[in-house]
């Protein structure tokens, strides 16, 4: 049976994960079935791996398609090396369908060099974008915040930070509700004359169109968890140390909490009080609550999920999918820096 004309239609990636093909399967079977579904998807991988799984699932009857790829990347594969061996993988199957307007989006777990290395080659910059930028939102004291680049770029130029500022700015909008998102340059001080020259070319480029972007500045790191900025931009190198930082905060940061309270039968009784508390602000530093990273400025939706992504963080990241499908979000990248939409309309299989 072929997906119906005129849905959401998904491709996600089956075989990318660490822990193989099943945490995907099962986050994909979580997501459909959410009451509310208005989205297929595809499921692209080993085809008779993928029935056995479905198999030994039983799922109900739900809009969930299998789509053969002969190979996968490996998680430790160097991304040109897979582009150049390994066509028919699961990540550029995937990324097919998405460029052949079969789906709109693609979601994988699998090795990320892969994953942006794939959509540049299969999807294609959007016109103007120098750059494409991984996007994804942080925890701080006042909600979330979009940090973008966090590993698409270690190197970046000064227009590039100011494009990564607009499509930031769109995805705060559009996926997170803020109306007018502040945009904050990240740097080692708040004067426009600190830090590298890449810093200093970039705020006057942010700072030049405050017209139409809330740029606040720069925003040292001592100020990201307190929430000075919705949007914080920088290099992509820079971007995943922080990144890594903070995923590391719930987990070191749990053990560490542990390891006074066995200390003291007193701080044991309190920590009983505060599980509550202390249960909210792991979920707020867990990656599987947020499912996925985007990749903005390629024609069409990428999302990257971690490797050792569960079914609920599989299941999140196609919920990230659709709703940027949903909202247009490459469509309002486009318009506002204004280029062209240069991709196909869905088609069907």
């Amino acid at each position: 049976m072929a997906p119906r004309a005129g849905r959401i239609r998904i491709a996600v990636d089956a075989m990318g994960s660490d822990h193989g093909p099943e945490p995907i399967v099962r986050g994909a079977i979580e997501a459909l079935r959410d009451p509310e579904r208005d989205f297929d998807l595809l499921l692209v991988g080993d085809e008779q791996r993928l029935w056995e799984i479905l198999a030994e699932l039983a799922p109900e009857t739900l809009p969930l398609y299998v789509v053969h790829a002969r190979e996968e990347v490996a998680m430790d594969e160097k991304a040109p090396r897979a582009l150049r061996t390994k066509r028919g993988s699961s990540i550029a199957v995937s990324a097919g369908l998405v460029g052949a307007g079969r789906a709109q989006a693609l979601v994988s777990a699998g090795n990320t060099g892969a994953v942006v290395a794939t959509s540049l080659i299969q999807l294609g910059r959007m016109a103007g974008i120098q750059r494409p930028a991984i996007a994804t939102t942080f925890p701080t004291s006042r909600g979330q915040c979009v940090l973008l680049d966090v590993g698409a770029n270690a190197d970046c130029k000064p227009l590039q930070l100011y494009q990564f500022g607009h499509m930031g700015r769109v995805f705060a909008q559009l996926l997170l509700g803020i109306e007018n998102p502040r945009v904050g340059l990240l740097n080692i001080g708040e004067e426009p004359n600190k830090g590298s020259q890449l810093a200093q070319g970039a705020y006057q480029l942010l700072d030049q169109s405050r017209a139409t972007l809330n740029f606040v500045g720069n925003v040292e790191g001592r100020d990201i968890l307190a929430g000075r900025a919705d949007v914080l931009v920088c290099d992509g190198f820079t971007g995943n140390v922080i990144l890594k930082l903070a995923g590391s905060v719930a987990t070191v940061g749990g053990r560490m909490v542990a390891q006074e309270i066995r200390r003291s039968p007193l701080l044991g009784l309190g920590a009983l009080l505060m599980k509550p508390a202390l249960s909210g602000l792991k979920r707020r530093f867990d990656y599987e609550e947020y499912g996925g990273a985007l990749l903005l400025g390629t024609r069409g939706i990428s999302i990257i999920g971690h490797g050792r992504s569960s079914p609920r963080a599989i299941a999140n990241a196609i919920r990230v999918a659709v709703r940027a499908v949903r909202r247009d979000l490459e469509g309002e990248i486009a318009r506002v820096l204004q280029v062209p939409e240069a991709r196909p309309r869905v088609v069907a299989l």
